[in-house]
């Protein structure tokens, strides 16, 4: 089973930055596609950031683009997301998914979850 461990959130003022990491167990890490989804109360999941090892692409949704960016660190089989000009409407639970192949699917592994509060 795929372990995934997501940290990094906290409480942030508007305009502020936060840095989320997601660690996955897994052996090939340049096999699998990260994504970063999240979730706002009594809202649905909603993706907001993909990185495909196999193929070397990234996916940002409208709402982030030019704010946040995704990276990945093959050697520690870690993906980080980098969270810039931070937004109340950023507000929610931010889970990492790993999928086996070049596309986040959120069919795969899930981390537990990571707050991210941003106050105005």
């Amino acid at each position: 089973e795929v372990h995934v461990v997501e940290s990094g959130g906290g409480l942030v003022q508007a305009g502020g930055s936060l840095r989320l990491s997601c660690t996955a167990s897994v052996f090939h890490f340049d096999e699998y596609a990260i994504g970063w989804f999240r979730q706002a109360p009594g809202k649905e999941r909603v993706g907001i950031s993909c990185i495909s090892s196999p193929d070397g692409s990234t996916y940002y949704a409208d709402s982030v683009k030019g704010r946040f960016t995704i990276s990945s660190d093959n050697a520690k089989n870690t993906v980080y997301l980098q969270m810039n000009r931070l937004k109340p409407e950023d507000t929610a639970v931010y889970y990492c998914a790993v999928d086996l192949g070049r596309q986040c699917l959120g069919e795969g592994s899930w981390g537990q979850g990571t707050q991210v509060t941003v106050s105005s």
